[in-house]
């Protein structure tokens, strides 16, 4: 069976994302995606990942930014009801490629974009982008990210914010993918995420004890490699996929 293999990633993935946010979700949607089709893959990681960046929300609730998460909200609403229109959904070579092109968003030299979430507008388009991506692609961390490198933000408010904004993305996945899911009959498993989800807690907790003990600087640095040196493997996935 496949779904012990998807709670065991859960658990581990939950943890690295507890610690550097973003990556357990992009090694998490390549699992899924080798292990389930599309609209399954995305509609079961939109719901672990909904646990697990709510329960790390929730963990660091004190140091969210709630007045950009509710413009954040916003962008990520009108992106929505534009894509709920379209009927897509990506094979799974280029469903690699682009999941593993997503991390390259990391390498943008990003202090000349001057983007920050505390800024309103900055926060919709925020929203409205990283939504839509999610969407697409499944994940949209390193996209995220970029509106999050602002002087003044610690490693616990950028976790936090992030944690909450992404439950809002991956409710808007599931929602986009579930009918088609459904309908293919590749759900018929779903009971197995009631047991995902204490695992995505568990790990996220776990992960939140190390995120404690490490500095801004290496919380950043080690981010930037991990999901570039995962990025690199899907995209040759993908390549090899489609020859």
């Amino acid at each position: 069976m496949i779904w012990p293999l998807i709670l065991l990633a859960t658990l581990v993935t939950a943890c690295i994302s507890g610690i550097f946010g973003m990556a357990g979700g992009l090694i998490l949607m390549g699992v899924l995606v080798l292990l389930l089709p599309v609209s399954a893959a995305m509609v079961t990681h939109g719901a672990i990942q909904s646990v697990s960046n709510g329960w790390r929300a929730l963990l660091w609730r004190d140091f969210i930014y709630w007045r950009v998460l509710a413009i954040y909200l916003a962008g990520s609403l009108a992106a929505f009801l534009i894509l709920i229109g379209l009927a897509f959904e990506l094979s799974k070579p280029w469903l690699y490629i682009i999941l593993g092109l997503v991390p390259a968003l990391i390498w943008i030299p990003r202090r000349r974009l001057a983007l920050d979430a505390r800024k309103p507008i900055h926060a919709v388009i925020c929203g409205f982008a990283v939504t839509g991506l999610n969407i697409i692609a499944g994940v949209s961390g390193p996209l995220l990210d970029i509106f999050f490198i602002a002087d003044g933000m610690d490693r616990r408010s950028i976790v936090a914010t992030k944690a909450a904004t992404q439950v809002a993305a991956h409710a808007a996945k599931i929602a986009f993918y579930i009918m088609p899911a459904l309908a293919a009959g590749s759900l018929s498993q779903w009971p197995w995420l009631l047991a995902a989800a204490p695992l995505a807690i568990i790990g996220t907790t776990l992960g939140a004890r190390v995120l404690k003990l490490i500095s801004d600087a290496d919380f950043r640095k080690y981010t930037k490699w991990i999901v570039t040196g995962v990025g690199m493997i899907y995209v040759v996935r993908g390549v090899l996929l489609l020859s």
